[in-house]
């Protein structure tokens, strides 16, 4: 209850005072390529459920149907201002909407599309069982996962038999001792790294 409270507050105070990256970055993304502002995807959320998430669109339009993966600096499927708004994570801020509409919280695994979620086991699943966050501990130890993914001959193989199985141990550590405490040191490390 206390996590929902601080979720949905901070939430609304983030949309209000983030106003004007807002708009900023949604009048460079309309101008600097064709298709729409937001970048809408269904995700896997608590209790296996899909919801839509929202992002500022980085990527050319449809990208995600030739590939579900990102590789670094030398996919061309990214924009210029994606590339700017990736590297500064401005194309995460929609989130906040998912934030205060339930489906997501501040900080919780990253919600996954459905495609590699069917690939979890049974423990792994565990994940499902609390909200996707916007950040998670494992998204701070794999800041650099585009990059790693580039230098890789099979970058899908790579997320799938090593990122993707490193990533779920780590949340799955994270869900086991998790505490507001905790939520707010992943948030301050996040804002750190970024």
């Amino acid at each position: 209850m206390i996590k929902r409270v601080f979720d949905v507050f901070f939430a609304l105070l983030g949309l209000v005072i983030l106003s004007p990256v807002f708009v900023i970055t949604a009048f460079a993304v309309g101008v600097t390529s064709k298709g729409g502002v937001f970048y809408k995807q269904k995700r896997v959320g608590r209790d296996n459920k899909d919801f839509i998430i929202y992002k500022f669109r980085s990527m050319c339009v449809n990208a995600d149907k030739n590939s579900l993966i990102t590789i670094g600096n030398r996919d061309n499927r990214v924009t210029k201002i994606g590339f700017f708004i990736r590297k500064y994570k401005i194309d995460e801020l929609p989130q906040l909407f998912n934030v205060l509409i339930g489906d997501m919280s501040f900080v919780g695994p990253r919600p996954e599309v459905r495609y590699y979620v069917n690939m979890y086991s049974d423990s792994q699943k565990e994940v499902l069982n609390v909200r996707p966050g916007i950040t998670d501990p494992a998204s701070i130890a794999y800041r650099n996962e585009n990059e790693l993914l580039s230098s890789q001959d099979n970058p899908e193989k790579y997320y799938i038999d090593v990122i993707m199985p490193d990533k779920l141990r780590i949340n799955l550590e994270y869900i086991a001792s998790r505490s507001l405490f905790t939520d707010l040191k992943t948030i301050l490390r996040t804002l750190k790294s970024v």
